[in-house]
């Protein structure tokens, strides 16, 4: 007894037959997106980083550009700045260390067109050399202008000291001390006015006698 015919048909296949083929197109779908994704993650970020790196440069070179800007229009500071004081407000003492009388008098008289708030005179506990201008805190500028007016040299002003032939400074902010070269100076006109009128008066004496 023969055997059956089998049907015609495509081959039997085992378990991993027809499903094969999309598996693995599954998979490979799945690894391509798997790798578009990756590679989206390591380009972006590349990208992103030269523009952080732009804004931190141009945030750079603003804070450049306003610390220029500040250090060009900043005050330049000394190291010891002197205030303006208006000379009604100052007060000025003269001294006379000169041993030439009346001389302490003849430059505080020298001193009033200027406006200064002059002191009496006084004399000095010593007498001194040269003249010399002495100045409180924040008066050197005062000092200065007051030396330039007695025609004394920028060497003789000075910040003031115990050292000075005064025992007292008292109120002043400025106080001239008055050598032998500022009193002769400042009473040659003095003596010499005096000196005319006296001459004047004399002749005067004589023309009156004569006459009469």
């Amino acid at each position: 007894m023969s055997n059956p015919p089998e049907p015609d048909g495509p081959p039997s296949r085992g378990p991993n037959g027809r499903g094969l083929p999309t598996a693995r197109a599954a998979l490979v779908l799945v690894a391509f997106v798997v790798a578009t994704v990756l590679l989206l993650g390591v380009i972006h970020p590349s990208a992103a980083k030269p523009a952080s790196g732009s804004t931190a440069s141009a945030a750079s070179s603003s804070t450049t550009s306003t610390a220029a800007s500040s250090s060009t229009t900043a005050p330049a500071h000394s190291g010891s700045p002197t205030t303006t004081v208006a000379p009604s407000k100052v007060s000025v003492l003269v001294a006379n260390a000169s041993g030439v009388s009346g001389a302490a008098a003849a430059v505080t008289n020298e001193l009033r067109p200027g406006g200064w708030n002059l002191e009496s005179p006084v004399n000095a506990s010593a007498h001194v050399s040269t003249s010399t201008v002495y100045y409180l805190s924040g008066q050197q500028q005062s000092a200065e202008t007051i030396a330039t007016d007695l025609r004394l040299p920028s060497s003789a002003v000075g910040p003031y000291t115990t050292a000075a032939p005064i025992s007292s400074i008292g109120t002043a902010e400025v106080l001239v001390v008055v050598g032998p070269d500022l009193a002769t100076r400042s009473t040659a006109p003095t003596t010499t006015t005096t000196a005319t009128t006296a001459t004047t008066a004399a002749r005067s004496s004589s023309t009156s006698s004569t006459h009469h």
